[in-house]
């Protein structure tokens, strides 16, 4: 399984990850599902993490053979998770000022880290060499 991992493509999965992500990130509050349960367990963190631990993991899928002499394979992933973290505050903004009903959440852009962090972690220990 793990050798199959390694041999994947991830650059459409990255792209097509990237692409859901902004779509969703961008709808308006009102189309988003109200469930008082959901919101009280915070679970909208959760997906969060998930999405930008994918986000994460699939675009350093996606480079993990472009080492070169400039960066290591790990330096690369770093900027990647970095971008990630970056991306989710960017988003964070774009709810607040240009997306009906949606707000601006500091913990959102926690767990947004948390996940690319979580991605890098996870990328790093499959795909870096050792």
């Amino acid at each position: 399984m793990l050798n199959f991992l390694k041999r994947v493509n991830y650059l459409p999965f990255a792209i097509s990850w990237f692409l859901i992500i902004t779509v969703l990130m961008c709808l308006p509050g009102q189309v988003l599902p109200q469930e008082d349960w959901l919101s009280k367990i915070d679970f909208d963190k959760i997906v969060h993490i998930g999405m930008f631990a994918g986000l994460v993991f699939l675009w350093c899928g996606s480079v993990k053979k472009k080492e070169n002499i400039f960066r290591s394979v790990q330096q690369i992933f770093v900027w990647i998770a970095l971008g990630g973290c970056v991306y989710g505050v960017i988003m964070e903004f774009v709810q607040k000022y240009f997306i009906p009903n949606r707000s601006f959440d500091i913990i959102d852009m926690l767990a947004d880290a948390i996940g690319s962090i979580i991605g890098l972690v996870v990328a790093t220990k499959l795909f870096a060499k050792k």
